[in-house]
């Protein structure tokens, strides 16, 4: 759908701060002074749908409409980017096979335990979750231990695609074949991920600042989250980096993007040194510890 120039309204400075702070007061998504040319455009789109004719009605929708929580989590699906394929960072996901998984089995093996939980926090349409079930269905070591993946994001529209599982060409740039050709099957629109993969990830939507679900997720193994936390300033990531850590089982793994650290953000995670890539790690016997 287009639009008519006339039909586009300017977005006053008090305006852009009033919509900014909603938006992050609700997930932590920080825009600075520079993108509110990028938020006149695409809430625009919203006056005209909501037939509203100025960026305060639409300020004062998201505040006091009873449809507000319903537009805030519509509007994440046209102010978040979803760039994503399979096999992302393989150096990362080789430590992730090679190193910390044979750990992670080690340790829980000497207590008993036979179960292992992977969180893909951001995992936008899915690829990042279904390639760590397709990594961990081929370790034979893994055999009768109960698997379980979440993958969450706060975009509707993504998790829609990661649920239907189907993707083109672009998703598997940095697939090998014989991948595809184990865990795909074609289709008219693409290629669907297979069954035996798909019933190892639970997709479901998730905002990562509301802290009572990130407390019924229950306590995680591993989590991944990849270039999501460059989207926050310092004291949202702060919040989302110690929910993290709560949610974590004690000698649990984080691993971030390669363009993203805890410097600055906490101290409570230790930073190994792995072959393969430098993987933050939670400290066994944490209770009741603080910074």
């Amino acid at each position: 759908m287009t639009f008519s120039a006339d039909a586009e309204q300017i977005m006053s400075d008090e305006e852009f701060f009033l919509l900014r702070d909603s938006i992050y007061s609700h997930c932590g998504i920080f825009f600075d002074a520079g993108s509110k040319y990028l938020l006149e455009k695409r809430l625009g789109r919203r006056l005209i749908a909501l037939n509203l004719t100025s960026f305060r009605d639409y300020y004062q929708y998201l505040k006091y409409n009873r449809r507000k929580d319903q537009e805030l989590m519509d509007i994440m699906d046209i102010l978040t980017t979803n760039e994503t394929y399979f096999f992302r960072e393989a150096f990362q996901l080789k430590a992730f096979t090679d190193e910390i998984i044979p750990a992670l089995l080690q340790e829980k093996s000497s207590g008993g335990n036979r179960s292992l939980r992977i969180w893909s926090a951001g995992c936008s349409t899915g690829e990042e979750a279904y390639t760590i079930a397709m990594l961990l269905h081929g370790n034979a070591e893994l055999r009768g231990w109960k698997i379980e993946i979440v993958g969450t994001d706060i975009s509707q529209r993504v998790l829609q695609q990661a649920r239907r599982a189907v993707y083109g060409k672009s998703a598997f740039r940095a697939t090998d074949e014989t991948y595809v050709r184990r865990f795909f099957t074609g289709q008219e629109d693409g290629l669907k991920v297979c069954d035996e993969i798909r019933d190892l990830v639970t997709i479901s939507h998730l905002n990562l600042f509301d802290t009572n679900r990130m407390v019924m997720l229950g306590k995680m193994d591993l989590i991944f989250c990849r270039n999501v936390i460059i989207y926050f300033d310092l004291a949202a990531k702060k919040r989302v980096v110690e929910s993290f850590f709560n949610t974590l089982s004690e000698g649990g793994y984080l691993l971030l993007g390669h363009s993203e650290s805890l410097m600055d953000v906490t101290t409570r995670f230790t930073l190994r040194h792995f072959k393969n890539d430098m993987i933050y790690q939670k400290p066994e016997h944490t209770s009741g510890v603080r910074p």
